[in-house]
């Protein structure tokens, strides 16, 4: 007989826990899954700690149960199954049969009578049984042979525990539940008879059929009450029973099944595959795949995202091209394909500074090439020799008749740059198609692309090269490992495409999303981060000295107030400080209920006059500046150009905004005299100037034209000032009249409504009450009904699709929309009469680098876009050719889309970045 013990899961009881106690989770079509996650963790858990048990899951079955016959109020009391959680039980069920374990449901009783009968019948014959579960009620169950772990709290009960939890023995559980009653299930108990006076009753006298036989010896018990107790017991002794009753779990349920059944099952793959796709569980389909050996052989995914996936091909064919020969057949195949996938391997991510190691191709699936070029490992074998590699493809990457397959095709264009190539025909970039289709369904990595679409893991980088600081750049890697991931790139980027090309034909708004705006997009954006910028790091250097001091200073006074020295940056400290110390109201808690120092906690304590969190908000502020840019722009400048060359992201945001890195110039403030002074260390070169183009208030006028409403239209059309024309509709007064303050409160009220803004969060704004806020707004709606119209529309159009679009067919999904829990339905409302804005905005501003960038290089001018930031251009320009440039630039920008409201462009001039804007 085996003695590692049976594992009995309470299924139902982790189910609710897991639902009640985990932070909410959903896929990106708005389906809630936290509670399936949860619960496969606690089983993932049991399985590393009892690898060599049987575990068997048990659930309740639907409908009622002898108990609810016994007593009609029985779990009475407990509101409906939520909605969020309903949804979630099936997939739990079949991820579980999936995994292999034995699932039972027994119709009649609950999970709990169904593990108490399984426990019974395996202590009988002394085999040890282990009880998973988080409720109190089965340690009745509790005996030599059977114990119970709660894998939630990491907590054990045997015999002396539940003695230690409860104060009584398993023998007399049901009689303490019995006596005190359970508000969990509605067990009724004796009335008055709390925890206390059952456990003094069941210790000084015995068992419940003791108690009730020695009724006499009850005053004499050292209990709040006692002398009355005994009137009440007998009161109450047919519900005590009943309790009784109710809280005995059966041990002698009919269990139509054998020990063979409550063995573990063979793991179907392709079904929990398939599961953990539809459930968006990546990490766990990645490990999954990899660790299956057979996975091309599974034929996953045949319906996924509604089209047809290519099976993986059950054999690939990958080549690593070490002589003339096969590299001429290789070039003979690129030739006469029509298109083809191909991919660069570098020493670094930086495509400004990286050295080129191989190239690799796919005409066709399951067939890669990898041309290696510069591995520098000891016992390297002889590769054929770049520049000779290069000149032969020369001819064939820069034909633009040649469609180029890529992943993030914008690096490999700037990789090949450097070595004199100027690569034309990336028609197609797998990122970018991604993206399009569904910026919010997934990453848009190679690794995530490929295990989402095509049902396939990958091999990671991290596989080959290591991790950490002794990673090895791609050269130090051998070509055993190299050439099977480098021609896998290839082969997986052509599988993508043809997936993602499929489904984006299939909607042609998004395909001419694809093919007017991000692949044109693509080689402008190549060529502003190839141009750079030039900074002023001796200006840098002395505004980091400055800041230096400023933070030392604020250090000094926020010391002074909190009346001791203190480590700004621990949370843990100055949470001791402000609402131990200090005193100050707990706004919020953190998730291991910490009061809370976030930034927006910070924000608000020093709205309501504290001073401390004045000077921590400062702090942070300059802190950040000094970290983020004083301090690392000079580290950034490329040692060859002299210039800042940032990395633009295509595929990040979800409303189409272009984001940057390394330097992020997005978060550059511009309303701050430190954040201005940063900007003006973007310098012009001698001879040159800086130009800023930047659209006035183009959300706004976006918002007019989506709600066509003739207040709002007028206002434009006219050239009025916009926000001025908002107070005197608001206010009720003339345009002449309207002060400054009313101007601030309406700009307010325009923008605020955008992002959807309250009356509490226009209140908190303005500085009035809630109730006159919400009185402005309702005279806005009042006086501008196409933008109520248009937001009452729009969120039902978003509830009804799950997304929505911009003025030129961008989606914008919304997978929250229809969450049943409204704090955060509210919030992807909000979105819903944002993202149209913002993202029209983000299209137009790359409509307008696509024309600017085709003027600039049909004209003579000597002019180059360096910089996109937000609703901007910044561009550098010979003095000569300002005025040339301005005339030119404006009504380009002006004319990127045609609106029912004019798009206003601002340019200005200036030696550095702050003068022009």
């Amino acid at each position: 007989m085996s003695q590692h013990p049976l594992v009995l899961v309470d299924g139902s009881s982790y189910l609710y826990r897991a639902f009640h106690a985990l932070p909410p989770l959903t896929t990106t079509q708005g389906v809630p899954t936290g509670a399936v996650k949860g619960v496969l963790n606690m089983l993932r858990g049991l399985q590393k700690q009892y690898p060599k048990s049987n575990i068997v899951v048990v659930f309740d079955a639907k409908g009622p149960t002898f108990r609810d016959h016994l007593f009609e109020d029985y779990k009475a009391q407990r509101p409906p199954m939520p909605d969020d959680l309903r949804v979630q039980i099936e997939p739990l069920h079949k991820c579980v049969k999936a995994l292999g374990f034995p699932l039972l449901c027994i119709e009649g009783v609950e999970a709990d009578d169904v593990i108490g009968t399984l426990a019974h019948k395996h202590a009988q014959l002394q085999q040890p049984v282990v009880i998973s579960t988080g409720d109190k009620d089965m340690a009745q169950l509790v005996n030599p042979y059977v114990t119970l772990v709660n894998t939630m709290t990491n907590t054990k009960l045997d015999i002396e525990g539940v003695k230690e939890k409860f104060g009584v023995g398993p023998e007399l559980i049901i009689d303490f539940l019995a006596l005190m009653g359970d508000k969990a299930d509605n067990i009724p108990g004796v009335p008055s008879v709390g925890e206390k006076t059952a456990l003094g009753l069941l210790t000084g006298i015995g068992d419940m059929d003791a108690i009730y036989a020695n009724l006499e010896q009850v005053p004499s018990l050292a209990i709040r009450g006692a002398k009355t107790l005994p009137a009440k017991l007998e009161e109450h002794r047919e519900m005590a029973y009943l309790s009784r009753q109710l809280a005995t779990i059966k041990l002698d349920v009919e269990l139509a099944f054998t020990e063979e059944d409550l063995q573990p099952k063979t793991k179907d793959i392709n079904a929990l595959a398939e599961l953990y796709r539809e459930l968006e569980f990546k990490s766990w389909l990645d490990a999954l795949l990899r660790s299956n050996n057979e996975t091309a052989e599974l034929g996953l995914f045949s319906d996924a995202e509604n089209a047809v996936t290519p099976p993986a091909p059950a054999e690939t064919k990958y080549h690593c091209i070490l002589n003339q020969a096969d590299f001429e057949h290789w070039l003979t195949k690129l030739s006469t394909a029509k298109t083809f996938a191909f991919d660069t391997e570098t020493t670094s991510v930086d495509a400004q500074q990286a050295q080129l190691v191989g190239l690799s191709f796919s005409v066709q699936r399951g067939e890669a090439a990898y041309v290696p070029v510069a591995h520098s490992y000891m016992g390297v074998p002889e590769q054929l020799d770049r520049n000779y590699v290069l000149t032969q493809l020369k001819p064939l990457l820069e034909d633009p008749t040649k469609v180029k397959i890529c992943q993030n095709g914008k690096y490999d264009i700037n990789v090949l740059v450097h070595y004199g190539i100027q690569m034309q025909g990336v028609s197609s970039d797998t990122m970018l198609e991604s993206y399009v289709l569904n910026a919010t369904a997934t990453r848009h990595d190679m690794d995530s692309l490929a295990l989402k679409y095509l049902g396939q893991s990958t091999i990671h980088f991290e596989d080959i090269a290591g991790k950490g600081a002794k990673q090895l750049t791609f050269d130090q890697i051998a070509l055993e490992q190299a050439a099977p991931y480098a021609a896998e790139d290839a082969d997986i980027t052509l599988g993508l495409h043809q997936v993602l090309q499929q489904q984006l034909m299939a909607i042609p708004s998004l395909l001419k999303v694809y093919n007017e705006i991000e692949i044109p997009l693509m080689p402008v954006l190549a060529k502003i981060e190839r141009t750079g910028t030039y900074v002023d790091a001796n200006l840098l250097g002395k505004q980091s000295l400055e800041l230096g001091e400023k933070l030392v200073e604020l250090e000094r006074q926020a010391y002074a107030v909190a009346g001791e020295e203190f480590n700004l940056g621990s949370p843990k400290q100055l949470g001791a400080i402000l609402y131990e110390k200090l005193g100050l109201p707990v706004l919020s808690k953190t998730a291991k209920g910490q009061p809370s120092t976030a930034e927006s906690v910070l924000v608000e304590l020093a709205e309501e006059g504290h001073e401390l969190p004045k000077l921590l908000m400062e702090y942070r502020s300059l802190s950040k500046l000094k970290s983020t840019y004083t301090d690392r722009l000079p580290q950034q400048v490329n040692p060859q150009t002299g210039r800042i060359h940032t990395s633009y992201h295509q595929a990040v945001t979800a409303t189409g905004r272009l984001s940057s890195s390394d330097p992020n110039l997005q978060n550059i403030p511009v309303r701050t005299a430190e954040g201005r002074r940063i900007r003006q260390a973007f310098i012009a070169p001698k001879g040159y100037k800086i130009v800023a183009a930047d659209y006035s208030q183009i959300e706004l006028r976006i918002m007019a034209h989506l709600a066509k409403d003739e207040g709002l239209l007028s206002a434009f059309k006219h050239g009025l000032d916009v926000h001025k024309s908002t107070a005197a509709e608001v206010f009720g007064v003339s345009l002449d009249a309207v002060t400054k303050d009313q101007r601030r409160s309406a700009k307010a009220i325009n923008f605020g409504l955008i992002y959807g803004m309250s009356a509490f969060g226009l209140a908190k704004q303005i500085d009035c009450d809630r109730k006159q806020a919400q009185n402005y707004i309702d005279r806005y709606f009042a006086r501008y009904p196409g933008v109520l119209r248009y937001m009452e529309e729009t969120r039902a159009q978003a509830a009804e699709q799950g997304y929505v679009e911009t003025l030129f067919g961008r989606r914008l999904y919304l997978p929250d929309i229809k969450a049943k829990n409204p704090a955060i339905r509210k919030a992807a409302e909000r979105t819903a009469i944002n993202a149209p804005m913002q993202g029209t905005a983000a299209d137009i501003i790359k409509l307008a680098m696509i024309a600017v960038n085709g003027w600039l290089e049909q004209s003579k001018l000597d002019a180059k876009v360096i910089m996109q930031v937000h609703d901007e251009l910044v561009l550098e320009v010979h003095e000569d050719h300002v005025d040339a440039l301005q005339q030119g630039l404006i009504p380009l920008m002006s004319n990127a889309a045609q609106l029912d409201v004019p798009l206003l462009v601002e340019a200005g001039v200036g030696n550095n970045w702050d003068e022009a804007h």
